[in-house]
């Protein structure tokens, strides 16, 4: 929010390098998970699920993971999307709040064990999530980790 008040609503109708306003994109709808989540969990042992909304990284999913461990997240795992990137940049936002306030492109979380990480990808990605290996579960008190 704090983008949109230091800049003009002209913003909005800037066209961005993905060939959308930065309006329409921010329109953009919520996905909707919930039939490939119970696929995957009729196939895989899923151990935490973890939305990520309002509150990032940071606040969603620590809260889905047990006392006594963290989430070691690699940033670079990934491509941010583009939103993100522009947003940080024009609102000179630090990396630090873009990842407690936004879900940088991750809109869902699952923990499963190690053994079954790539299986569990192949079968969001055979149901149309695009997703991603973004980092382990070690022991720890931090809750969350991003490196």
């Amino acid at each position: 929010r704090k983008v949109f008040d230091i800049n003009s609503k002209e913003v909005l109708d800037e066209m961005l390098p993905t060939g959308k306003t930065l309006g329409e994109t921010l329109l953009t709808p919520t996905k909707i998970y919930v039939k490939p989540i119970l696929e995957l969990i009729s196939k895989i042992n899923v151990k935490a699920i973890s939305h990520i909304t309002g509150g990032g990284f940071n606040e969603n999913i620590p809260r889905s993971l047990p006392d006594g461990f963290t989430a070691k997240i690699t940033k670079h795992s990934y491509e941010v999307p583009y939103i993100f990137k522009h947003l940080q940049e024009v609102g000179g936002i630090s990396e630090h709040d873009m990842y407690n306030t936004f879900n940088m492109g991750i809109g869902m979380t699952v923990v499963v064990d190690k053994d079954d990480a790539d299986e569990a990808v192949s079968i969001l990605r055979s149901a149309g999530v695009e997703s991603f290996c973004i980092g382990t579960i070690i022991k720890g008190d931090e809750g969350i980790v991003i490196e």
